[in-house]
């Protein structure tokens, strides 16, 4: 097992770097000039605030221009905490200041619920804008009466004041290591790729977007209260529009979602004006600089610090993979093994007992077409069922509905017994209603592991979640879901929900991307999966070899109508069915 995948390390790592940093900024904080240590607490300040974009653009893919904005509100607070002379000193100042302005951005996160990309980045910069006009005709509190911000009494001069802003970059970078690696922090990165996606594994959409505003605007907050007792006193000038948008793009570039990078980026926000200064070319330019770089970022879609990240990747990648692990004398399948010409057969101990999925007069109407027309059958607890119809049988359109995608629909949804009417995706997921899906869902910014415990929704010991990987053949945890292929990733996402013990799960084309060899082997597992798991499948699937080796059970859409439904053999010889995919398949 190597170092970083240590229980113990995946804690004393990270807060050790952090006291080597602030080791070397207490040295720094000696060495440096008068002027310099000046330009090194600027540095630190915009790195607490690029770091915050890191969240709210580089993790959960959002755009926000008003970073700076979020800065001021912090220095506003801060400064006016320090005219009233309220009780704490700066620390508890810092701390009300960085709460202050994540309750400010909870409000200017909640249009992105609604709104995304271009939509998005005009209301943040308009907020922008509109707090920058505020904050010239109103000021900070004390500028007019000269009344300067005091700083904390042990670190009063500039040098003590740069270790102290050191101190509280290393708090902040340690608060967001453990936030992006945890499940807040999978949820960040999940929103990113598939908002469908997240819900459908009980995470709140809505949650994970706001605590990113919310977290990247207290950083915004705690950056402009350290700005604030820097310059003693704060000026609307220091957070403009304009600086919050070179700010966004120098995120941008560097891949300020990572924390070295983030700290790179504010020594860049502070050397390149620096370096233009020296040179004899007007400061405006490192916008232009910072501009080109983001434009380059944007369009090649790889960052500075990812593309440093893939190299290095690459060459771990060239190590020996070890081995996937292998389970006791219990793994292997419980079933005969699956050729080909296997069929299911039905168990008659199935109908016993109450279904786990009751579906009563669905219907699901766009406009004069009906997508779903009176559907209504049951899937009995601990079965395999598979749904298939020709092309266009409204099989994604009965999965929409009954995991709540589509809920302007009538008819009825039982879920052991549980009405889901007006329920979200978010709490049918979380009532153990789990579905996958024919697009690609899963997030290649996180782990397989981090992935799987995201979606399980429950703490799994390091051996279940190994156990269920190895059983549906996928890599082992540590692999990271970037450098796996579609099929891959459709396998882990099935292995991520059996983990989450859902009473039901949808399986959309899972076999899609793989080959006939691993058609066979997923079938063997996904019949052993109900009794070996405690749970219901049903397979929408084309592949017929799969559904016939699987699924006793059938239930056939046509134009939305339910054409069959009962025991493989009826269904398939049915003459309707044969009718209805005449011309579509040569399976039957």
């Amino acid at each position: 097992m190597r170092l970083a995948e240590r229980p113990w390390a995946r804690i004393t790592v990270p807060l050790a770097i952090a006291v080597i940093g602030v080791a070397i900024g207490y040295s720094l904080s000696v060495g440096l000039s008068g002027y310099f240590v000046y330009l090194a607490v600027t540095a630190v300040t915009a790195a607490i605030a690029i770091l915050g974009l890191g969240i709210v653009t580089g993790s959960a893919g959002m755009i926000a221009l008003c970073q700076l904005t979020f800065a001021a509100i912090g220095a506003w607070v801060v400064a006016g905490l320090n005219v009233i002379q309220a009780p704490g000193g700066f620390i508890v100042w810092l701390l009300i200041a960085a709460a202050v302005a994540g309750v400010a951005g909870v409000l200017v996160g909640l249009p992105a619920l609604r709104l995304r990309g271009v939509n998005l980045a005009v209301v943040t910069l308009g907020f922008a804008a509109a707090a920058d006009v505020t904050l010239v005709q109103i000021q900070f509190p004390g500028s007019a009466d000269g009344i300067a911000v005091e700083r904390p009494t042990a670190f009063a001069n500039d040098r003590s004041y740069f270790f102290f802003s050191v101190l509280v970059l290393a708090v902040c970078a340690v608060v967001v290591f453990f936030l992006q690696r945890g499940r807040v922090g999978s949820g960040w990165k999940a929103v990113a790729f598939s908002e469908r996606g997240t819900a459908a594994v009980g995470q709140s959409v809505q949650t994970a977007k706001l605590s990113a505003f919310a977290v990247s605007a207290a950083l915004g907050g705690v950056s402009g209260a350290l700005i604030a007792a820097q310059v003693g006193l704060p000026l609307a000038s220091s957070f403009t529009p304009i600086q919050s948008l070179a700010l966004y793009i120098l995120a941008i570039m560097s891949g300020a979602h990572l924390i070295d990078m983030a700290i790179f980026g504010g020594i860049l926000w502070v050397a390149v004006p620096e370096l233009l200064k020296r040179w004899g070319i007007d400061q405006n330019w490192g916008f232009v600089i910072f501009g080109v770089l983001g434009v380059q970022a944007l369009t090649t879609g790889t960052n500075l610090g990812q593309g440093i990240r893939n190299l290095w990747w690459r060459r771990l990648d060239r190590r020996p993979a070890p081995e996937a692990p292998t389970l006791d004398a219990a793994t292997p399948p419980a079933s005969d093994p699956v050729t080909t010409d296997t069929v299911a057969t039905l168990d008659p101990a199935e109908a016993i007992g109450e279904p786990v999925l009751t579906v009563q007069g669905l219907t699901v109407q766009f406009g004069a077409l009906k997508a779903l027309d009176d559907v209504s059958f049951e899937v009995p607890a601990g079965t395999v069922m598979g749904l298939i119809g020709p092309n266009g049988a409204g099989k994604s359109t009965f999965v929409d509905a009954i995991s709540g995608f589509l809920p302007q629909h009538t008819g009825k949804v039982l879920l052991n017994g549980t009405d889901l009417a007006g329920l979200s995706p978010t709490a049918r997921a979380r009532l153990g209603l789990r579905r996958t899906f024919q697009q690609d869902r899963v997030p290649p910014a996180l782990t397989v592991d981090a992935y799987v415990r995201f979606v399980a929704r429950r703490r799994l010991a390091a051996a279940d979640v190994a156990e269920v990987l190895s059983f549906f053949g996928c890599p082992p945890a540590r692999t990271r879901l970037a450098s796996v292929d579609v099929g891959t990733r459709r396998l882990i996402e099935v292995a991520a929900n059996v983990l989450a013990g859902p009473r039901l799960l949808i399986l959309d084309e899972p076999a899609a991307g793989l080959s006939h060899e691993e058609h066979l082997a997923l079938a063997q597992r996904l019949r052993d999966a109900p009794a070996r798991f405690g749970l219901s499948l049903i397979i929408i699937e084309h592949d017929l070899d799969l559904v016939r080796s699987v699924c006793p059970r059938l239930t056939v859409l046509d134009f939305g109508r339910v054409l069959a439904s009962g025991p493989q053999d009826e269904v398939l010889s049915d003459p309707a069915v044969t009718k209805a995919y005449m011309g579509e398949t040569e399976m039957l």
